[in-house]
């Protein structure tokens, strides 16, 4: 299985348990791998045989900055889901959220989780 890889996308959002996540909002970065045969759109080098990434960033985009998740978790899913519902290519894809920001006592680069679903699951 080919993969299309989308990396660190940058996105301002409002997910988060505690109240001030909520109002205050913050970034999230996330990564994006989609596994597809990428074959036939290698060949024919026709846009119509592979998957625009650019719709997926726009839906990665309008899930992270329009929608509102108490859990990053929940965050991961939503998007793996609407990428598999809308995109008939992909096979499966992995999803990683990473919150810089997270409320957490100490010192560290971001705190995140990584989700891999596949098509009929």
């Amino acid at each position: 299985m080919d993969k299309i890889i989308l990396n660190n996308l940058v996105f301002y959002g409002y997910h988060g348990v505690l109240s001030e996540e909520n109002n205050l909002g913050q970034k999230f970065f996330i990564d994006a791998e989609l596994y597809a045969d990428l074959h036939p759109a290698g060949e024919s080098d026709d846009v119509e045989q592979a998957v625009n990434y650019a719709e997926v960033y726009e839906v990665i985009k309008e899930i992270c900055e329009n929608k509102e998740f108490d859990l990053i978790e929940a965050l991961a899913e939503n998007i793996a889901q609407t990428i598999l519902e809308q995109f008939a290519l992909v096979e499966e894809v992995t999803i990683k959220v990473k919150k810089p920001e997270a409320p957490v006592a100490g010192v560290f680069d971001y705190v995140g989780v990584e989700i891999k679903r596949t098509r009929g699951n």
